[in-house]
């Protein structure tokens, strides 16, 4: 039995490390997306808290930045080993419900496939470690009621707080669990002093952004309330019921999860599992009536996917012979063809430009055009700088409209001799306009109405482009560049102008 245990948990492993080897491997092409240079941005500037999010991404991307440098392929491999621990930690939730080998790979996998994960893998952005923390907690929940043992609390708290130190919607699904405790047999370890040590460690590892918000004033709620009234005014709300369909998990694994989560809520042999089915009702109602993103759910799901494994390995295990060969092939060839599906459409492969990368934005929209063109958006304001005369140099800066612009002067201003950046983003604003005053300021990202607003000269200096010719929102809005003086206001006064959400 130990034996055959240790086999299993080698081939999980292995499965696992193959996975993200797989992610590494085809995770330098293109160049970082608008939302990783924000966070290697905050990774130069650690601190307990960001105004768009909490700490631990720039943390994990400054670790990427000690031992890879700025390299594309290197910063993305912690977001890779993320997904790869997901996966190893799903074939341990389908052991835990009863499952072999077949079913603890089988899970693994469909957690690989799944396009949340395919693009977690990829990228160096919160929701990669959103997904493994929320997937942590179901594994602990999934431990704690397949054994009894009350000590697994902590680890569920462990989970929770570094959720917490994640992506806030972590809140959500401690919701979930809460109600799930309360309505199911689980509650008995109300009783315990576990659950409430638990609830003590979360609290411990969230305390210093707790800290930070309460310095400044919670200004993330603030954030969190901008940016979702625009999502909701965007219309991003309006696919949540859909995208779960496609986005959280591979739509080739969906019989996998809906057998796995019909069981958790109603099979007698589930029984002592209900209180997964609740986590997860309650958390989804609770982004319905929020109007959340429909991603948000993602990690979710890895735990029915695991029960689903185990349920259709003891099925095809009852048929035998020949019926359950051709089980097993029908299951595994739809998954593979999922994978394949799945890598096309999530993963940085093909060529720029081409009929393949035409079809892909028509199908996943713009999550590999904003990896395009920030070096050459840099190379553009370097050209610019080098224009203006060497008496106005020293106080000069580049203002920039969006954390992307910001992230990428910020990234590759050093080899072009650029001078400081400065922006009104998110928590960018905080670190002022700098000292001295500016007196000439290379404006990125604005429409000429609002460089107008602020400034008495604007100088039309050029149009953003990228040696590909790609259309993102960097070529296709706000696309002037300028050389703006004569501030119109003090900047202690205009600066209070200049703080924005995105």
């Amino acid at each position: 039995m130990f034996n055959e245990q240790k086999t299993d948990n080698l081939t999980l492993l292995f499965t696992a490390l193959g996975a993200v080897i797989f992610h590494i491997a085809l995770n330098g092409q293109y160049g970082f997306h608008r939302d990783e240079l924000d966070f290697i941005m905050n990774a130069r500037r650690l601190d307990w808290g960001y105004v768009s999010y909490p700490p631990i991404t720039p943390f994990f991307a400054r670790i990427g930045l000690e031992i890879f440098g700025e390299s594309l392929r290197g910063l993305r491999v912690l977001p890779a080993i993320a997904q790869g621990v997901a996966m190893i930690l799903a074939g341990l939730m389908a052991r835990d419900m009863g499952g072999k080998r077949s079913a603890q790979i089988l899970a693994a996998f469909t957690v690989f496939i799944a396009p949340m994960s395919l693009f977690g893998g990829t990228v160096i952005m919160y929701f990669a470690f959103d997904y493994l923390w929320w997937v942590l907690v179901a594994f602990f929940m999934v431990r704690l009621l397949a054994t009894d043992n009350p000590r697994y609390w902590l680890g569920i708290g462990a989970g929770i707080g570094l959720g917490m130190m994640t992506k806030y919607t972590m809140a959500f699904f401690v919701a979930g669990l809460v109600v799930a405790v309360l309505v199911t047999p689980a509650r008995k370890y109300l009783g315990t002093k576990w659950l409430y040590l638990g609830a003590a460690l979360a609290l411990l590892i969230f305390l210093p952004n707790l800290i930070w918000q309460i310095q400044h004033d919670f200004i993330s709620l603030e954030y969190l309330a901008s940016i979702h009234a625009r999502d909701v005014s965007w219309g991003r709300a309006g696919d949540f019921l859909p995208e779960q369909l496609f986005l959280t998990t591979n739509p080739f694994s969906l019989p996998i999860w809906a057998v796995g989560l019909s069981l958790c809520l109603f099979s007698a042999s589930m029984r002592r599992f209900r209180a997964l089915g609740w986590m997860f009702i309650v958390t989804f109602l609770l982004f319905i009536i929020n109007q959340g993103r429909g991603y948000y759910t993602g990690p979710a799901y890895v735990m029915f996917l695991a029960a689903g494994c185990v349920w259709f390995e003891a099925w095809l295990e009852r048929l035998g012979g020949k019926k359950r060969q051709v089980g097993y092939g029908l299951l595994w060839t739809t998954q593979v063809i999922g994978s394949l599906i799945g890598v096309i459409l999530m993963k940085p492969i093909g060529a720029i430009n081409s009929t393949f990368w035409d079809f892909r934005y028509g199908v996943s929209g713009d999550l590999f055009v904003e990896m395009v063109g920030w070096e050459d958006l840099t190379r553009q304001v370097a050209e610019i700088y080098q224009s203006i005369p060497e008496t106005e140099k020293p106080r000069t800066v580049i203002l920039a409209g969006n954390y992307g612009e910001a992230g990428a002067i910020d990234l590759y201003g050093d080899e072009y001799g650029l001078p400081r950046m400065i922006t009104g983003a998110n928590s960018m604003w905080y670190r002022g306009f700098g000292d001295p005053e500016p007196e000439t300021v290379i404006v990125v990202g604005f429409e000429r109405g609002y460089a107008d607003h602020f400034f008495k000269s604007c100088q039309f200096s050029g149009t953003v482009e990228n040696s590909y010719d790609v259309k993102n929102e960097e070529t296709m809005f706000h696309t002037g560049l300028y050389v703006c003086r004569e501030p119109r206001l003090p900047w202690s006064e205009m600066w209070q102008e200049m703080q924005w959400y995105q």
